[in-house]
């Protein structure tokens, strides 16, 4: 088992082969490109093995909660791009790197976090102390996902 040896925030660059091979396998690679990758805002993490190996990765950028956009709204970041590597799940890494975006995204006035996560990856978000919020909605050709939300960012 490989430990994370280091997270940080990085540009995009150093994430994209990651969460293209993990989240778009067999799409072309511009599936992989977001709008948000270069908003304002906009920040990637990586978590890192100890060969430097990057084996976790998530983008994160200021988006309201749907539902709760106009003025008054709370602080809310929104992730996407939420990636571990195969070989290296269950190790730490994916967990790393939604940690290190949580912190920052508090750091940054976040009161909220959300994200379109995979129902098949609902656990994970769970212990996490995200909410699913919703009903089960289908993103074509992914496959079926919630709405999750957490109000703890210390993490």
């Amino acid at each position: 088992m490989t430990a994370v040896a280091r997270v940080a925030a990085v540009p995009v660059e150093e994430i994209f082969a990651l969460r293209w091979a993990v989240l778009r396998d067999g799409q072309p690679r511009e599936s992989a490109v977001y709008p948000e990758d270069s908003r304002a805002g906009t920040f990637h993490i990586a978590a890192y093995d100890g060969a430097g190996a990057v084996r976790g990765c998530a983008t994160f950028f200021p988006q309201a909660l749907p539902g709760e956009e106009g003025a008054g709204a709370p602080v809310a970041y929104r992730f996407r791009g939420m990636a571990s590597a195969p070989e290296a799940r269950g190790q730490g890494f994916g967990a790393a790197a939604l940690s290190a975006g949580l912190r920052e995204a508090a750091a940054r006035g976040a009161v909220l976090a959300w994200c379109n996560g995979r129902t098949s990856a609902a656990g994970f978000y769970e212990h996490f102390g995200f909410t699913a919020v919703g009903e089960e909605f289908v993103i074509e050709p992914i496959g079926p996902h919630y709405v999750f939300v957490t109000k703890d960012l210390a993490r």
